[in-house]
């Protein structure tokens, strides 16, 4: 009799199509109010208002941007608040324990909100990812939309697709993929800002200028002065361009839930993620980015041809921009190498870092050259020695 196989193989690919939604505003709060509600009302029939929870960055609350936002959002007949705004602890903090989330979902439950309901942040990087990580698991996926308030949201990771917070002192190690439903770039919200965070921003369009955009990256070079002092169109014009440049890695770059090894949008951050909860985050995240994409730069010039002139240019221009280029942590080496192994356990598979042969040319990497990555954290401290801030 002939045999019957028992097991049977399928192994079907499939495609999901999804719509990044990207709006750039002067003043989401005033004039520009109804392109958020053409969004939130966009697939709604006309008789019914969605329901929205609104959630601000506690840095926002009692500031004018939020007062006017509230308002409109209040006494527009095209939503339906479900609550007076939630006010979400800003920073790192959020991300540190589960309470926020907790919260956030309580809520989320007791009003009902379901996948055709909408929560709307706006806040920094920190609270996005907080909040969006409860959106992300509610329902399996409520309508985010996110206003980020910050530069660095702005220019990176606002129109991300990761949701997540801390977890065993470690960066994100809890979290999720989804798409937001629409983030708004809004110049108005940016004006709450502190020099020192619309400064330390710029770090993450520095590092998407050197992996894809060699005249970005010569762009933000000649223009650190202004950006510094923020010039109104000159800081609009960079962190356009910088977001401009994510998206497209996102959306065209064919792998956005890194399920690839490489992972180039985190160039600099091994060392940024070991950094930040080794000062228990009193180093903003730019901050961290900025130093270790000055690191792995140097790096890229010892092993790989960067231009050890540009390599000097790049710890130039972010040193012009008002970023700090070493913190105290760097003195024990050791801690900071290792950050490589939780990098690669958050992605998985073997280590894969990525690095530079020139702007515009980024390579994988397998291997660090560990005396060469501690010599260069020396050259490093010799070049902040000369650009404090």
């Amino acid at each position: 009799m002939e045999r019957v196989d028992a097991v049977t193989e399928h192994d079907i690919s499939f495609e999901v199509k999804f719509v990044h939604r990207l709006r750039q505003t002067d003043d989401v709060s005033q004039a520009d109010f109804p392109v958020l509600e053409s969004v939130l009302h966009g697939e709604q029939s006309e008789s019914s208002a969605p329901k929205v929870l609104f959630c601000l960055d506690s840095n926002l609350e009692g500031g004018e941007f939020a007062t006017a936002l509230i308002n409109r959002m209040r006494t527009s007949d095209r939503m339906r608040l479900v609550r007076e705004p939630m006010i979400v602890p800003g920073g790192e903090s959020c991300k540190n324990s589960e309470n926020t989330l907790r919260d956030l979902l309580a809520a989320i439950n007791s009003h009902d909100l379901d996948r055709r309901s909408y929560i709307v942040v706006a806040g920094g990087g920190a609270v996005l990812d907080a909040v969006g990580f409860a959106a992300a698991i509610a329902h399996r996926g409520v309508r985010l939309i996110r206003l980020p308030s910050t530069t660095l949201a702005q220019a990176d990771s606002g129109v991300g697709v990761k949701n997540a917070i801390n977890y065993f002192e470690k960066k994100n190690w809890i979290g999720s993929f989804a798409v937001p439903w629409a983030v708004f770039n809004d110049t108005a919200i940016l004006k709450t800002l502190p020099d020192r965070d619309f400064r330390s921003g710029l770090t993450e369009a520095v590092k998407v200028a050197l992996l894809k955009d060699a005249a970005f990256f010569d762009y933000l070079r000649k223009s650190s002065s202004k950006l510094r002092r923020r010039v109104a169109d000159v800081s609009k014009e960079a962190i356009a361009r910088s977001c401009q440049l994510h998206l497209d890695h996102i959306t065209a770059g064919g792998d956005p839930f890194e399920a690839l090894e490489a992972r180039p949008l985190d160039f600099g951050h091994w060392s940024a993620h070991r950094m930040e909860p080794m000062t228990n985050y009193a180093l903003r995240h730019g901050e961290a980015v900025g130093i270790g994409v000055a690191l792995d730069t140097l790096y890229s010039a010892r092993k790989f041809g960067f231009p050890t002139p540009l390599a000097h240019a790049v710890c130039q221009t972010l040193a012009d921009l008002g970023t700090p280029l070493w913190c105290d942590e760097l003195d024990t080496p050791d801690e900071v190498l290792r950050g490589l192994e939780e990098f690669r356990q958050h992605l998985g598979g073997r280590l894969t870092v990525t690095m530079l042969k020139n702007p515009g040319e980024a390579i994988n990497v397998h291997e660090i050259d560990l005396p060469v990555m501690k010599s260069c954290i020396d050259e490093l401290r010799d070049i902040a020695k000369q650009h404090p801030v």
